[in-house]
Formats: C-alpha cells, sequence, structure tokens
C-alpha cells in the first residue's frame, strides 16, 4: 500500500537521522580515541602550564624575601648571615636575583675596602648576557668607577662612550668620566664639549653639573644653559 504523503515525509526523516547516527558512530569509532587522547593532551598541559607558573611564582617570592632579609642581616650586622643569603642567590642563576646579589656583595666589598673583590663581582654582572641590561650598564659604570685610575684614558672612552650620550640615563657619572679621559688625552676641545653638555642637562645631578660648568668654564667653552641664556631686547 503506498505511504501517504506526511507518511513519505516522516519515513525519510527518520531514514535521514539513522544514516547520521550511523555516520557518527563510525566517525567515533574511527576517531574517538584520538579526539580522547588530544582532549587529554590538552588539559595535561594546561595543567602543567599551570603548575610551572606557580612554581615560578612561589620561586620568585621565595628569592625575593631571601634578598629582604639578606638586607635586613646587613642593617642588623649580620654581614656572615646575609653574604650565606646572596651567595644562594647568585648560585640560583635568575638574572635579576643573581645580580642584585653580586652588587650587594660588591658594596660590602667596598665597604670592606677590597676594591679588587668589588671589581671582579661587577665585572661579573657587566659580562652576563642573561642579567638585564640596566643591570650590566651600571655594572660597567660602577667597574669603571674602580678602576679609572689604573684604566688607560683611551680604555676609558672605549668602554664608557656609548654610555656617555645625552639623553642615556648614565650620562651624567659616564659622561664625567669620559671628559676626564678627553682632558688626560690632549683634546680639551672634545672634552669642553662634553662638560658643557653636562652643565647644560637638567637630568644630570647637580653635583656633576657644577663641576662639568668649572671644567667648561675653564677650558673657554659656554656651559650656560640655552633657558638661561639672556634674550634679546632684555
Amino acid at each position: 500500500m503506498a505511504l501517504k504523503p506526511v507518511d513519505n515525509e516522516t519515513f525519510y526523516r527518520e531514514v535521514d537521522e539513522e544514516l547520521r547516527r550511523d555516520q557518527m558512530l563510525g566517525y567515533w569509532k574511527r576517531y574517538g580515541k584520538l579526539l580522547i587522547a588530544a582532549v587529554v593532551f590538552l588539559l595535561l598541559l594546561l595543567a602543567f602550564a599551570i603548575w610551572w607558573n606557580n612554581q615560578r611564582t612561589l620561586k620568585a617570592g621565595a628569592r625575593g624575601e631571601q634578598l629582604s632579609g639578606a638586607f635586613d642581616d646587613i642593617t642588623s650586622g649580620k654581614k656572615t648571615a646575609a653574604g650565606t643569603k646572596l651567595d644562594a642567590l647568585v648560585a640560583s642563576g635568575t638574572p635579576g636575583y643573581k645580580a642584585a646579589a653580586l652588587f650587594t656583595k660588591a658594596d660590602l666589598a667596598i665597604e670592606a675596602n677590597d676594591l679588587k673583590s668589588a671589581a671582579g663581582l661587577f665585572r661579573q654582572v657587566a659580562d652576563d648576557k642573561d642579567a638585564p641590561q640596566p643591570y650590566r650598564d651600571l655594572a660597567t659604570i660602577r667597574l669603571t668607577a674602580i678602576e679609572f685610575d689604573t684604566l688607560k684614558p683611551d680604555a676609558v672612552v672605549a668602554r664608557l662612550k656609548p654610555l656617555a650620550a645625552p639623553g642615556s640615563p648614565w650620562f651624567g657619572s659616564a659622561g664625567e668620566m669620559v671628559a676626564v679621559s678627553y682632558m688626560k688625552l690632549n683634546r680639551p676641545q672634545e672634552a669642553g664639549r662634553l662638560f658643557a653638555a653636562l652643565a647644560k642637562d637638567s637630568k644630570v645631578p647637580d653635583s656633576i653639573r657644577s663641576r662639568a660648568a668649572q671644567m667648561a668654564g675653564s677650558l673657554g667653552v659656554d656651559a650656560i644653559p640655552d633657558s638661561a641664556a639672556p634674550q634679546e631686547g632684555k
């Protein structure tokens, strides 16, 4: 007996649903295990990322407390205890904390008048490619300041010239040492220009600006800041 139109539509729909179920079952049989494995892998990867980030946070917090503890020990006069904490931070290999610990150890060496050890510690930071660049630059300046009297002037210029430029955060300290080195090299014009630039730079510490203005004047170079120069007609 022929099916009514409504019955035909119902029949086709049921057949279509059955085919889709068969297809889905086939896909699941084929790819179900791979899908489960992929989901499990992604969950494991996410869990590992969360764990790793948490471990880094915990370690950073522990190292921060260790550095703070070293500072407290220094303030309390417990320099041996502070040294132990600082050595542990250096051994940790974490660039920022390692550099901070080396700087602190260098300052303690300077306080003990052990300039040779201090220079070696600053050199460690300056030569450490993993250390943040500001740490390396500051270590280079501190190292040069310690070695300034024993270094050849051209060595000072070569080492510090990249940092002795207007706009550099180290312009004051580096610029003054380079300018003095120019004088030792009998290059007064270059020394005068650099002293004048230091004297005119409002970002340079006042003590360095004052010395630079005096040195520039003695070399016959105008060191009056442009804003302070008298205006025409006044």
